[in-house]
């Protein structure tokens, strides 16, 4: 069975730092991309930030570049996503999301074939 498993809620004030994991079990982790997605309340689920198998290449959205920071351990099948200065308009469900086998990191929710069960994240001011 396949499962991608995501830390709990986070509530953060304006400023302040969150790291969301994931754990995926039931598929090959070291040959599939893994992503974060979110999805605010009235949008529509949005690229957040995109790793390489090796976790060598990295690529963001404007808007977290140079805030958000995503890695990934192939030995525990996890992925994370390291966020700092957050700001009020990061509020939304983050979603885990990996790949088909062997593609690159894309930045669409159709180059993904599994996702995470997502997280709350809020950001008050």
């Amino acid at each position: 069975q396949v499962q991608l498993v995501q830390s709990g809620r986070e509530s953060v004030q304006a400023g302040g730092s969150l790291k969301l994991s994931c754990a995926v079990s039931g598929l090959t982790f070291d040959t599939r991309a893994m992503a974060w997605f979110r999805h605010a309340p009235g949008k529509e689920r949005n690229f957040v930030a995109a790793v390489n198998t090796a976790g060598s290449s990295t690529f963001y959205s404007n808007s977290v570049k140079g805030r958000f920071t995503v890695s990934r351990d192939n030995a525990k099948k996890t992925v994370s996503l390291q966020m700092t200065s957050l700001k009020p308009e990061d509020t939304a469900v983050y979603i885990c999301a990996a790949s088909k086998e062997f593609s690159p990191p894309g930045q669409s929710i159709g180059d993904y074939d599994y996702w995470g069960q997502g997280t709350q994240v809020t950001v008050s001011p």
